[in-house]
Parts: structure tokens; C-alpha cells; sequence
């Protein structure tokens, strides 16, 4: 299966309208959103049940989620792949990465010890890792300069679709299967994403590279390929910007979504169904908020842009901070997820994946956003090792450890946002040149 057309088909409009294909592009191209988010969510939801079937201990619970996608081996695989992604062109990842996931996957499903487990997750991080910063860039390249929000906030939408669809067949399984057989139903959700993959991978054979990139790399004016240039000047103030906020949120998003669940069952707010069901309804509400609000508005102008912002990083900081003062029951759970997805949708991932694309040249792009990325992935896999070690003393610390990492994200990202709305990457680029 493949796409008879591709990104080098059709040039890039600046007058705002999308075209049928650049919405399939946006699409295969969100698919490492789906992926990324449906794997750590996969894991954090089965997170238990590989406790109890392998005798994990906390320590080790604590690394398995340090290493995999939601942490460490995803920051390794974003560093290296959005490094070769600048060098050798978009296609050469975004061809072959997943090919890779689906044979993490496959092992993380079919373990049969703690070592296979490790190893698998391992894998899918470095993959999804790689798969992040190239397609993201490839969709910021092709798309209208007066649209780029909205097919990255596209993207999100995917980014949050991994999830629902991963705590709906959770949700089931918890609820048909027989407690001795729910490691079954974490191995079947793997495996769905198994299949997601290599269906991807087959559509994604049709795309070819990005015009954009493949003008820059044949200009003798192109920006210098030397990672220095990342570090000086306006390059290095955009690097410091974009991995401050996008740091400090994910410590929070990534919390949430791979030990969502698990607290709120050790913590007995709710047992296995009910924990998954709250969790999925957060993704579903940050879905909504990013299809009616944040594709629609954040091409707007840039007040309207730190507008948006700032009432997202407000409702994120209030998510966690009623946890200080309210009972770690399932209605305050559930007040939590609603107002950290809402906010979330606002101040969070699609505007950071937005300027990650505007604030560098387009040799340097996919580079600088497997750093970032790959930063705020390391330290959320150190952050990792002590959630169950915080969790068994309660919810208080947690909760008061995240609010101050969402103010810190909120006013960064309000105070210091630079503007480049509506412009188109050339024009950025020349700008800060």
C-alpha cells in the first residue's frame, strides 16, 4: 500500500487553505504521535499486571518506565534520529523507524521475563524516539504558513487518539477477563499497536522527502549543518525556550500518562476499571480542546497565541494544585485530569511541537527538536524512578512537585514567546539570521 503522491508534489501554499493531500501527509505523519503516546500508555496500563507476573520490584518498576518511551530510550532515539534526519533527509527515518517499533513491540508483548520486557521497551523508545522530531518536521515543511498550527495541533489530536483507544481496550479487558488472565489483555493492546505500525509503515512508502529540506541541503547559502550553530545567538535562546517549556510540562504529561493509572489504584482512589476509564476521559477532553480551540485559533495573531497560552498554564497549575488540598478521591481524580487535559491542550505539547518547527533552520530543525525533546525525555526518566517511591507516601508531594514544574513551563512559555505567526519557515529563518 502506498500514497501515489507526496510532499514534493504540490508547493506549499502561504494563504492558510489545506489541501486533501497535505491532511493525509499530517496524518501518516501523526502516526508517531499515536504511536509514542500509545506505547506509554500501553506500558503505564499493564504496569501492574507486569509487576505481579515478573516480580518487579518498586526500583524496577521505576526503570522500566525510565527506560522506554516515555523517557530515556525515547531521548536517545530523538537525539540520534533528529540528528540524521538534518543529515540525510526525513524520508531515510520516517521510512524505516517503525520497522524497528514493531519488533520492540512485539517483544515487550510476547515477554516471558523481565529481561525480554526490558529489552522490548527499550527498543519501542528508541524508535518512537527517532520517528518524533522528523515527522514533525516534515508536517511543519509542507504545511501553509498560516496553518502550520493547525496540522500540528492535527498531530495531537493523534497524540491523544494513541491513548483512548489503548485505555478503551484496557478498559474492556479489565472488565471480561479473569484477574489471572488480564496480563493476556496487556499483551493484546500491544499488540494492536503492533498492527498500527506496520500499516503506517506500508502507507508512509508513498511520501518522499521535504521539498524544504531538500532545497536547503542543495543551496551553497543553507545554514551551516555544524551543531555550534545550534548554541549561539538566537538559536541557542529558541533551544533554552522550547526545552524549558516543553521540560517542565512533560514532567507532569508524562506522570500522568504512564502512572495515571497506577496511582490511582495504589492509592486506592479507585480500582483497575475505573482508573483506566478516568485517564481515557482526560485524552478525550484534550482532544476536543485541540480540534474546537487550539487548530482553529493558534495560527492567530500572536497576542491571540500568548492568549491561549496563558489560560491553558493557569488551568494546569490549578489540576494539580487542588490536589494539596482535596482528598485523593475519583471525583478530585477526576477534576485533576479534566483540568490538566484542557490546560494541556492549550499550553502544552502542540504549541511546543508549533515552535520546534518555526524557531530553527531547516537543517538544524529536526536536530534542535530531538534535543529538546530528548532533554525533557531524560529528565522525565530520572523524575520516573521516584514516582512509586514518592506515591507510597502519598499523593501530596507529587502533586506539589508538579504545580511548581507547570508554573515554571506557564510563565517561560508566556513571558518569552516569540513571535512568528503566520510567517512563513523562509521568512522566519531569514528574520533571525
Amino acid at each position: 500500500m502506498s500514497l501515489k503522491t507526496s510532499p514534493s508534489a504540490t508547493p506549499v501554499s502561504d494563504n492558510g487553505a489545506i489541501t486533501a493531500q497535505q491532511w493525509k501527509w499530517s496524518a501518516l505523519a501523526g502516526m508517531a504521535s499515536y504511536l509514542d503516546a500509545g506505547s506509554i500508555v500501553a506500558l503505564g496500563v499493564g504496569m501492574l499486571n507486569f509487576e505481579k507476573a515478573f516480580s518487579l520490584t518498586k526500583g524496577e518498576v521505576g526503570t522500566l518506565a525510565a527506560l522506554g518511551p516515555n523517557a530515556i530510550g525515547c531521548a536517545v532515539g530523538a537525539v540520534v534520529g533528529g540528528w540524521l534526519g538534518d543529515k540525510l533527509g526525513r524520508k531515510r527515518i520516517y521510512q524505516y523507524d517503525l520497522i524497528v517499533y514493531a519488533v520492540g513491540i512485539l517483544l515487550a508483548a510476547f515477554a516471558v521475563n523481565r529481561e525480554m520486557l526490558f529489552l522490548g521497551t527499550v527498543i519501542i523508545g528508541l524508535a518512537v524516539g527517532a520517528d518524533v522530531p522528523t515527522s514533525l518536521a516534515l508536517v511543519g515543511e509542507f504545511a501553509p504558513a498560516k496553518a502550520r498550527g493547525k496540522l500540528l495541533g492535527f498531530t495531537q489530536i493523534s497524540w491523544s487518539l494513541g491513548p483512548v483507544v489503548v485505555f478503551i481496550l484496557a478498559a474492556l479487558f479489565g472488565t471480561f477477563l479473569p484477574p489471572e488472565h488480564q496480563l493476556l489483555g496487556t499483551r493484546i493492546v500491544l499488540l494492536h499497536l503492533f498492527v498500527v505500525a506496520v500499516v503506517t509503515w506500508a502507507l508512509r512508502q508513498g511520501l518522499t522527502e521535504s521539498v524544504v529540506w531538500k532545497e536547503a541541503a542543495a543551496s551553497t547559502t543553507a545554514v551551516s549543518r555544524n551543531l555550534g550553530v545550534l548554541f549561539k545567538g538566537k538559536n541557542l535562546n529558541a533551544l533554552i525556550w522550547t526545552a524549558t517549556i516543553y521540560l517542565f510540562w512533560n514532567l507532569a504529561a508524562g506522570t500522568a500518562g504512564i502512572f495515571g493509572p497506577y496511582l490511582i489504584e495504589t492509592l486506592n482512589a479507585g480500582g483497575p476499571v475505573s482508573s483506566v476509564l478516568l485517564s481515557c476521559s482526560g485524552f478525550l477532553i484534550g482532544m476536543v480542546v485541540t480540534a474546537f480551540v487550539f487548530m482553529p485559533h493558534s495560527d492567530g495573531s500572536y497576542k491571540t497565541r500568548r492568549l491561549i497560552w496563558g489560560i491553558g498554564a493557569l488551568i494546569q497549575v490549578v489540576a494539580y494544585a487542588i490536589l494539596l488540598f482535596l482528598p485523593f478521591s475519583i471525583p478530585v481524580a477526576l477534576a485533576n485530569i479534566l483540568l490538566f487535559s484542557v490546560g494541556g491542550a492549550l499550553a502544552g505539547e502542540a504549541f511546543y511541537k508549533v515552535f520546534s518547527q518555526e524557531l530553527f533552520p531547516t537543517m538544524l530543525r529536526s536536530t534542535a527538536q530531538g534535543i529538546t525533546f530528548g532533554i525533557a525525555r531524560v529528565i522525565l526518566g530520572i523524575w520516573s524512578f521516584f514516582v512509586p517511591v514518592l506515591a507510597a507516601k502519598g499523593i501530596g508531594e507529587i502533586a506539589g512537585l508538579l504545580t511548581l514544574f507547570l508554573a515554571i513551563s506557564g510563565i517561560v512559555g508566556f513571558f518569552f514567546m516569540p513571535d512568528t505567526s503566520g510567517k512563513s519557515l523562509e521568512q522566519i529563518e531569514a528574520e533571525r539570521a
